[in-house]
């Protein structure tokens, strides 16, 4: 079996398992104890964290340690809409965020307050230009991903950023960045981004870790009560284990970015490349898009049925994102995007990484001319293939 859905988790380094098996085998003590076991966790801790800032380049006392981007994200949205309602209740987003933002601005609109949502082009890129004209003196948050999960579209973050700023300085600004770092450059600075979120099983670090970057000065009100871990921010024993190994992947998929953008995007273009040769497949990503995220729709076929086609060949692919998937529901960012109910229901999403090879894009090609060619045949007479 061939993986094609690093978006959704990525195999993790293999010195990232031995570190977290040696941390899990030889450090059990709770870093909030005062003995000697309690303080060494404590260390391995404040050392994880100097790590994790120095990749994002920040300072450690910024970095709040989640359970992953997630957690970051609602922290992010709704600490800064209770933390700051007093300042305002608008909010901005986009229409392609994933869920864990989308949903969480959902949220807050059912609890009082105004939410507007930015459109996005066929490319899935917001227009700095509606930006603009949005903002308003009581925008206290925008929220723009920088990589889409579905269909790999780019955000312009530093044009997005510099908007922002300038129209309203006291709004805040934040990135889903889960998709990007380790695929893509990030300058939080350049970006003037005060929220950024991570989560480390995107990057070859384990599950159930995190990190979200909150600039200084920026406070966020905590949604969870406890301990008061994480300066507050964040009760609950830390998973300094995941913590542990979490920074040695950050640290290492940033010293591979040349690498991966390089090696994957290739395998990416000539994916692409094929792609347009067939004429059953429409591409819902084009080559201004993240190096390693290809979403196609077969028009008239349920994403399933192609997706279970290509699992018969040893390809395993996804649809929509990995926390969406088992919906019915047609895409809601391919719809966002103009794409029809059809093409929003018949996408199918490749996303590739450092393990796989020019090899394994051979099958893949393979696959997919194989899998088309038994399918339309189905498609006779009928609308869709159930």
């Amino acid at each position: 079996m061939i993986y094609w859905d690093h978006a959704a988790s990525t195999p993790p380094y293999e010195e990232v398992i031995q570190t977290m098996a040696e941390v899990m085998r030889q450090h059990y003590g709770n870093p909030s104890s005062i003995h000697r076991m309690g303080e060494d966790a404590a260390k391995l801790i404040k050392r994880s964290r100097e790590v994790c800032a120095a990749a994002l380049g920040v300072k450690p006392a910024e970095i709040i340690l989640t359970s992953g981007a997630t957690e970051g994200n609602n922290m992010a949205i709704k600490g800064t809409a209770f933390q700051y309602a007093g300042r305002g209740e608008h909010i901005i987003t986009t229409a392609t965020e994933h869920p864990s933002v989308y949903d969480s601005c959902l949220y807050l609109r059912e609890h009082g307050f105004e939410v507007t949502f930015l459109d996005v082009d066929q490319k899935g890129r917001i227009n700095p230009d509606q930006l603009r004209s949005l903002i308003r003196k009581d925008t206290i948050l925008v929220s723009i991903m920088h990589v889409n999960n579905e269909t790999g579209a780019v955000q312009p973050l530093e044009a997005a950023g510099r908007i922002i700023k300038q129209c309203n300085p006291l709004t805040l600004f934040h990135v889903d960045g889960v998709q990007g770092f380790g695929k893509l450059p990030v300058d939080l600075q350049a970006w003037q981004a005060d929220l950024y979120t991570l989560s480390a099983h995107k990057l070859r670090g384990p599950k159930g870790a995190g990190v979200l970057f909150r600039r200084e000065g920026v406070q966020l009100h905590p949604l969870l009560s406890g301990g008061k871990q994480e300066s507050g921010m964040r009760s609950g024993t830390e998973n300094y284990p995941g913590i542990v190994a979490m920074a040695k992947a950050m640290r290492m998929a940033k010293q591979q970015l040349g690498t991966f953008s390089e090696q994957v995007g290739a395998l990416r273009d000539e994916l692409l490349a094929f792609i347009r040769t067939i004429p059953a497949l429409a591409l819902n990503s084009d080559e201004d898009g993240a190096p390693h995220i290809v979403n196609v729709s077969f028009s008239g076929m349920k994403a399933e049925v192609l997706l279970h086609s290509l699992e018969e060949q040893g390809m395993l692919v996804s649809t929509k994102s990995a926390c969406s998937s088992k919906t019915a529901e047609p895409s809601r960012v391919l719809l966002a995007m103009g794409r029809s109910e059809d093409e929003a229901s018949s996408a199918i999403r490749i996303s590739m990484g450092l393990t796989n090879t020019k090899n394994d894009v051979e099958r893949l090609k393979n696959a997919l001319q194989d899998a088309v060619e038994r399918l339309t045949p189905l498609m006779t007479g009928r609308n869709e293939i159930h």
